[in-house]
């Protein structure tokens, strides 16, 4: 390569590119990978047109920002740039999209056996169409078929006594009620809700409610899985339901079986072969022998994992997805729990028969209150509403969040006595040096570790090390995980006596784990702390299951410091005081759900930092990612393959 163009040299650029290809990869809009795909493909069928050129690349594009196909007739409006550079994405040669669809229709790529398959005006990379259509197939199957064999009666009474209408904890709109008996009465259900609206009680006395049923039919207990995407969401479901069930008042046998349920990763429950990242042991000649499976977290479930799952799924069990569909979805492609809550996100969608044996069961009204939505996938979902965790301006701001209304958050925001506190930095401030608010929060919580570490007090370590956590949008920049992580480190080294900070190791760091270690039974997520050991100078400290377990530091082989975390780490995680802060109002992954994610986290006091304009674009700008899977399973006839408008080569 001539030394003038290594000297320019940008590897988000294809020095090759020609054409749309190289208009729409220098304004940042297209990748280096995008293209160079379209390339590929291309020279392969000898195609030359530039529309389909373009039309490849962006369905490259698509799963790699999250989407599972690109509307061709639609991106032009939604499409953005990945560069820093102010881009004026408008401005770009777009096609006519009449004609964009007109040539990609007509390209050999395009079809049902071709890398490509266009539906409409979506065009999908082949096997994302498969894996859509799939699913949509599969779980219209299992939603269209009731459970059989429950008795209910036996039910009525299972449920009067699970949820007592005048216990503390009742639901005063009797969803939990609700989505219980859904889940007995069908093969496939959603229990949907933020943090605190009871889903793993209304799950553990699911469980309780199906092993009554069995009993009482004199028929073996149900094989139940209990399983999550990631090992720490498993293990975390694990835990609630053991808590669970020591309340329920069960007796002792039904009782020990529920808590001697293990949560499992979803790829540890379908056969994960290292030498094979795309298929499983358990599949449909080969399907689980569950009878009752769980899925905790199914937010982050992508569209292909979700797929292995519905195919390893018995005709005859029962499927029971948990989640916050407004939370941050998969990393991967696909918003999977999102499209298939679909409308029932904001009330029951039930068509009438559904609604009549409903009301039978639970003896309470069960309104509908999306009468345009029917669906068979529709009579098993049921979105918990009532928060039971934290209540105050914390909650009142998540509702304006999901509601996305910017100006009711702001006022929650200027609350003044209450449990959320606001600092408007303007967006030209780094928030690192100029937060007091921050830096008392932070020294106080790591002082109280560190005096527990230095003690031995391994158990209220971890306790004050749940009592304060600081959230980032990014892991690196001026506000990211690696510089307030440095930062606070500096300030305890100059405020708490005594405290070191060694050169890996030392008393009163807070660790987690960054991959899962299935010898120690710790997984990717846990949060430790290094305490003084009774026989050791130092031992890492983790709770599991109520239990505190400590481990040698030098058997932990992919571990990081935990004085601040991404919001995308602090899923499933829930902490007595959050501060947040947010990014700049145009950073890329500023979104609702990521504010709504991270101001979920904070159980008793928020402390958000951040402009106005930074809250306003976050509110503003709700995570949409292309799929035609939500059509695919509401719309009427609810065939995805029969009413896709498909289009062959």
């Amino acid at each position: 390569m001539p030394t003038e163009e290594l000297d320019r040299f940008d590897p988000a650029l294809v020095l090759g590119a020609k054409g749309l290809l190289r208009e729409f990869n220098e304004t940042g809009v297209l990748a280096a990978s995008d293209v160079h795909v379209a390339d590929r493909l291309t020279a392969l069928s000898s195609v030359t047109d530039e529309l389909v050129r373009l039309g490849v690349a962006f369905a490259a594009r698509a799963p790699r920002l999250g989407h599972v196909c690109v509307d061709l007739g639609a991106i032009r409006l939604t499409a953005s740039s990945e560069s820093d550079a102010d881009t004026d994405v408008d401005a770009l040669p777009w096609p006519d999209p009449d004609a964009w669809l007109a040539a990609v229709r007509a390209s050999p790529l395009v079809g049902e056996d071709c890398p490509l398959y266009l539906s409409g005006t979506n065009l999908y990379l082949n096997r994302l169409w498969v894996d859509e259509v799939q699913v949509a197939s599969d779980l219209l199957r299992l939603a269209s078929a009731p459970a059989d064999g429950v008795d209910e009666a036996l039910l009525t009474n299972g449920l009067v006594r699970m949820f007592p209408a005048g216990s503390a904890d009742a639901d005063p709109a009797h969803l939990q009620t609700l989505a219980a008996a859904v889940a007995v009465l069908r093969r496939v259900s959603v229990i949907a809700g933020g943090p605190g609206t009871g889903k793993t009680t209304t799950v553990a006395r699911v469980l309780a409610l199906l092993q009554e049923q069995t009993m009482a039919m004199g028929r073996p207990p149900p094989l139940i899985a209990l399983a999550a995407p990631t090992g720490k969401a498993a293990a975390r479901l694990e835990e609630a339901v053991r808590a669970e069930a020591a309340g329920l008042g069960l007796d002792d046998d039904l009782q020990q079986r529920l808590r001697g349920l293990r949560g499992m990763t979803l790829h540890r429950l379908l056969g994960f072969d290292p030498g094979n990242r795309t298929r499983f042991r358990h599949n449909r000649s080969n399907p689980l022998r569950h009878d009752v499976v769980v899925v905790d977290e199914t937010s982050m479930v992508a569209l292909s994992m979700m797929t292995r799952l519905l195919e390893a799924i018995r005709p005859d069990a029962r499927l029971i997805l948990v989640g916050d569909p407004e939370q941050l979805a998969s990393v991967e492609a696909g918003a999977v729990l999102g499209d298939i809550v679909g409308p029932a996100s904001v009330g029951l969608c039930m068509g009438s028969a559904a609604r009549a044996r409903l009301e039978s069961v639970t003896r309470w009204p069960v309104v509908e209150e999306a009468s345009a939505h029917h669906s068979a996938v529709g009579d098993g979902v049921v979105s918990l509403r009532h928060v039971h965790r934290h209540r105050g301006a914390i909650a009142e701001l998540a509702r304006a969040i999901q509601r996305g209304d910017e100006d009711a958050a702001l006022a929650a925001l200027d609350a003044g006595e209450s449990n959320v506190q606001w600092i408007p930095l303007e967006a030209s401030q780094p928030a690192a040096e100029r937060v007091d608010a921050i830096r008392a929060l932070a020294v106080r919580s790591g002082r109280d570790v560190i005096e527990a570490a230095k003690s031995g007090d391994a158990r209220g370590a971890l306790q004050a090390l749940g009592g304060f956590r600081l959230l980032c949008a990014h892991r690196r920049g001026p506000d990211g995980v690696t510089t307030w992580t440095q930062l606070i480190e500096r300030w305890l080294l100059a405020e708490v006596e005594d405290f070191a900070v060694g050169a890996d190791w030392y008393v009163g760091r807070p660790l987690i784990v960054t991959e899962n270690d299935h010898a120690l039974q710790l997984f990717n997520g846990d949060i430790g702390v290094v305490v003084k050991g009774r026989d050791r100078p130092m031992e890492a400290a983790f709770e599991r299951g109520g239990d505190v377990v400590t481990v040698s530091p030098t058997r932990l082989a992919a571990v990081d410091t935990v004085y601040a975390m991404t919001v995308h780490k602090s899923q499933g995680s829930q902490f007595e005081v959050v501060a947040f802060v947010l990014p700049a109002p145009g950073s890329r992954i500023l979104t609702r759900e990521l504010l709504y994610t991270a101001v979920t986290r904070a159980q008793e006091r928020l402390l958000l930092v951040g402009p106005e304009e930074s809250i306003r674009s976050a509110i503003a700008k709700p995570i949409a990612r292309a799929s035609g899977l939500r059509d695919a399973l509401w719309s009427v006839g609810n065939d995805p393959a029969a009413t896709s408008d498909g289009v062959g080569g």
